[in-house]
């Protein structure tokens, strides 16, 4: 089955449906006032993904001087092993690099294994463990770094073509 999909920026009209599907994909979700808050800050830029006008994913990332921060990922688990999360951090990393990253960071369930496989796809690797994380998990914490650079632009190429 084709998926047709389209990428934007998240906007505070967005924030009821994204609170929703936050709220069916994590144990501990963010509130909407987070989302709120989170969309004021200066550096911080959210995208959605939507199929025919609904929010089936969203994602955001922080902008600090050289580095960039994933801070959140979610797609509708419906959703989910169709190439949504990878279209979506494709989106994340453009932009993060287009604000002048050189290096890209993350969070991560030790147990996640979809989202692992994905992070080491745009070649992030474990750099360490925050014990308890999560309330019940550790997260591994995860770096990819030189963004910028030609390699990571070929592995980016890579990835566009396998979505193609």
């Amino acid at each position: 089955m084709d998926l047709t999909i389209a990428i934007r920026e998240m906007t505070t009209a967005d924030v009821a449906a994204v609170a929703e599907l936050e709220a069916r994909a994590f144990d501990d979700p963010w509130s909407p006032a987070a989302f709120f808050e989170e969309l004021a800050l200066p550096g911080h830029h959210y995208s959605v993904v939507e199929e025919n006008g609904r929010v089936v994913a969203y994602g955001g990332v922080m902008h600090i001087e050289d580095d960039a921060h994933i801070m959140t990922i979610a797609v509708d688990p419906p959703y989910a092993k169709r190439r949504v999360g990878t279209r979506l951090m494709l989106a994340l990393v453009e932009n993060a690099i287009e604000h002048g990253a050189r290096n890209l960071t993350l969070e991560v369930r030790v147990s996640n294994d979809p989202a692992l496989a994905i992070y080491r796809r745009f070649g992030f690797a474990a750099a360490g463990v925050r014990p308890h994380y999560y309330t019940d998990e550790d997260a591994l914490v995860m770096w990819a770094m030189d963004v910028g650079g030609p390699g990571y632009r070929r592995r980016l190429d890579r990835i566009r073509e396998v979505l193609a």
